[in-house]
């Protein structure tokens, strides 16, 4: 009797990266670690249709994102959001993936403000049928292990991964530097030397 062939197990992971930090590469360990992935897709986005603000260049992105999961060997950096034209929707993503790997089982990893503005997203209910939704609950929110509007109704497709307590986000670093203050604790030396020598976030 033919061995049955497991599926390829691809997590997605995407976000402005603007810059990465310890958290990302943190999430990223911890998603390859509880999920089991063979892959992890890091998906820096193109012109990201929620967020107001401008984002950096994406080839600083990209070239710091390639830095900060350098340690991540199951992590592959993907610069296609950033060569789309146009807003950036996961959906579009995840149908590309599964076209260019079909029977593999893909994993979207968010965090939990993501899980529960996920209603809002373009084609949410499709994603649902596309990807296995796994939220980071960070150990230190009152909120982990809360459910989702979207979960509510969707309860096989969710999965929670148990994140340890880091409260960095990319506005306190971006901010930091802007005031000439240190960030060291907050991003990988690679990412570090990379913002200073291509003055990145300064404000002056």
């Amino acid at each position: 009797m033919p061995e049955k062939l497991v599926p390829r197990r691809v997590g997605v992971m995407g976000g402005a990266f603007d810059p990465p930090h310890l958290a990302h590469s943190a999430l990223a360990a911890v998603a390859c670690s509880q999920l089991q992935l063979d892959e992890l897709r890091v998906i820096p986005t193109g012109q990201a249709w929620h967020k107001p603000q401008a984002l950096s260049a994406a080839r600083h992105r990209l070239a710091m994102a390639q830095l900060a999961f350098a340690d991540v060997p199951q992590a592959r950096v993907d610069a296609r959001e950033t060569r789309r034209a146009g807003p950036s929707y996961s959906i579009d993503t995840l149908n590309e993936l599964r076209a260019e790997s079909p029977g593999s089982q893909l994993f979207l990893i968010i965090g939990a403000d993501q899980a529960h503005a996920l209603t809002s997203w373009k084609a949410w209910q499709e994603i649902l049928q596309c990807a296995t939704i796994c939220v980071a609950d960070r150990a230190d929110s009152i909120r982990a292990g809360a459910q989702f509007d979207a979960e509510v109704a969707n309860p096989a497709r969710f999965l929670h991964l148990a994140m340890p307590a880091m409260a960095i986000s990319a506005t306190e670093i971006r901010a930091r530097i802007s005031a000439n203050l240190s960030v060291h604790a907050l991003v990988c030396e690679p990412v570090a030397r990379y913002i200073a020598a291509h003055h990145l976030y300064q404000t002056v």
